[in-house]
């Protein structure tokens, strides 16, 4: 299970606990109360443990290179400028972040 999930998962289970420390309190069930607030700080702490410890590319959002991606484009300009054709190079670039695992942004 990916972070991702795991604190999709937490959310939920914070979102439920919410819910169920209202209705215990309109009850008037002082134990179900206490015991739903119990479970959603604990399901905060651990959202905070699992957003603390996954890194910035644990929730699917990796940090773009500005310097990486500039140099990338000016390879291609230079490929184009010698003759190649631009949406075959740039049809490469996307094939060779697909095998990488990398979100290919369209140009």
């Amino acid at each position: 299970m990916t972070a991702l999930w795991v604190r999709r998962a937490v959310i939920t289970v914070c979102g439920l606990g919410i819910a169920g420390l209202i209705a215990a309190s309109v009850a008037g069930s002082t134990g179900g109360a206490v015991t739903a607030g119990l479970v959603t700080a604990v399901g905060a702490l651990v959202l905070i443990a699992i957003t603390a410890t996954a890194g910035p590319g644990g929730f699917g959002r990796v940090p773009v290179d500005e310097a990486a991606a500039a140099d990338v484009e000016r390879r291609v300009q230079a490929l184009v400028a010698a003759g190649a054709d631009e949406h075959e190079v740039r049809a490469l670039v996307r094939a060779v972040g697909k095998i990488r695992g990398e979100r290919a942004a369209s140009p």
